[in-house]
């Protein structure tokens, strides 16, 4: 199935900015999260969103995606360079040994490979997301066989060379064509490609030489993490191969979000009701932060929407770059139940006010009367 358009999944113009491709994937990571969303195609969404954002938010993989798309330019050979092509026989030196029997490089079956990756998805509250913390996870892994060592074989034997294949993994079968001698190359089917057969299986992994087990792994979650951003845990994959090294843990962070504050990157936003008298006289009042509470001054006459910043109040970097600010949107509540003499005093301000705007809103009321009077 070829893959979609990463602008059609972001739901974006081909010129969208990078702030509007962040917020895309903000929306739509926290959409099909796994942990949020249960339909059965959540997750492949989710991971199709995530690899979108992580192409379109890099300039150069970007501008190399802009330019070639989903296909990589460098593959040759009329795309012949995957793993798929050729029955898993890649450049030019094993397509020339497979139809004319030349002498390619073969990988070595018992040569030494690292393990494979793994993931886990960690949910975090906001705080914890902000300030970081340290945490055990426990994960289900494949790990070393305590009873063969790894080897598969019962304790007290070993594998043998296979004798079909002579301990390289492969076979091979030769057939004349008028064209020449062809030479067809596939896994041996006898040991599996491992160059090894196992006459005695151990008893506990039954000749695989890895069993299943949970272990318990310490992360240390970094102060300023953000939703869908990952965490590697080097060597917490699975085990290696023929003594090679274990694979890496990806940990990717799931944030929820909180009832009062929101986070765009590094900036923490909120909004904060004052009084009408607050807003005309001015007054200072306490606010809420995630550092703790924090007086702020409001100058008389300040109208609703009104930004103040916070400086420093914000969330640490990730990457140690400082700690953005605190950003916070005031809006005036018009009281909706009053008593007889707040009425009666709001009338007698609007008499001695005589409903007049200030200077600062007379353009907008001229405006108002030309637009009725069709000027």
């Amino acid at each position: 199935m070829s893959k979609r358009d990463y602008y059609e999944v972001l739901g974006l113009e081909k010129n969208a900015s990078k702030d509007e491709i962040k917020k895309a994937y903000r929306k739509l990571s926290k959409q099909y999260h796994p942990d949020i969303n249960k339909a059965p195609d959540a997750a492949d969404k989710f991971k199709e969103v995530k690899e979108a954002y992580e192409v379109l938010s890099d300039d150069n993989k970007r501008a190399h995606y802009d330019q070639f798309g989903h296909t990589d330019p460098n593959q040759g050979f009329g795309g012949f360079g995957g793993a798929s092509d050729f029955g898993g026989f890649g450049g030019f030196e094993d397509i020339f040994s497979t139809f004319f029997g030349g002498g390619g490089r073969r990988r070595d079956p018992n040569a030494p490979r690292q393990g494979a990756d793994l993931q886990y998805t960690m949910t975090l509250s906001f705080e914890d997301a902000v300030f970081g913390k340290e945490t055990e996870i426990e994960i289900p892994r494949e790990e070393e066989c305590d009873t063969c060592h790894g080897s598969g074989a019962k304790p007290g034997t070993k594998p043998e060379t296979c004798p079909h294949c002579h301990g390289s993994g492969q076979l091979n079968t030769e057939q004349n064509t008028p064209f020449g001698k062809i030479v067809n190359r596939r896994v041996c089917n006898y040991c599996n490609g491992t160059g090894q057969l196992i006459k005695d299986k151990c008893r506990t992994c039954g000749g695989s030489g890895k069993v299943k087990k949970r272990r318990k792994i310490n992360v240390k979650i970094p102060a300023g993490i953000d939703d869908g951003q990952q965490l590697r845990v080097s060597g917490q994959g699975e085990p290696g191969i023929n003594g090679g090294p274990s694979g890496d843990l990806y940990v990717v962070f799931h944030v929820r979000d909180h009832e009062f504050f929101e986070r765009d990157g590094d900036d923490i936003y909120c909004e904060v009701p004052i009084t009408f008298t607050q807003a005309a006289l001015g007054d200072e009042i306490e606010v809420p932060t995630l550092h703790g509470k924090v007086k702020l001054k409001v100058p008389a006459g300040t109208q609703t929407g009104t930004k103040f910043r916070l400086r420093g109040k914000g969330v640490p970097n990730v990457r140690g770059y400082g700690v953005g600010d605190q950003n916070i949107h005031v809006k005036v509540v018009t009281p909706t139940k009053l008593t007889d003499k707040q009425k009666q005093l709001l009338r007698e301000f609007g008499e001695i006010s005589g409903s007049i705007p200030d200077e600062h809103n007379e353009s907008f009321f001229d405006k108002m009367k030309k637009a009725f009077k069709g000027e």
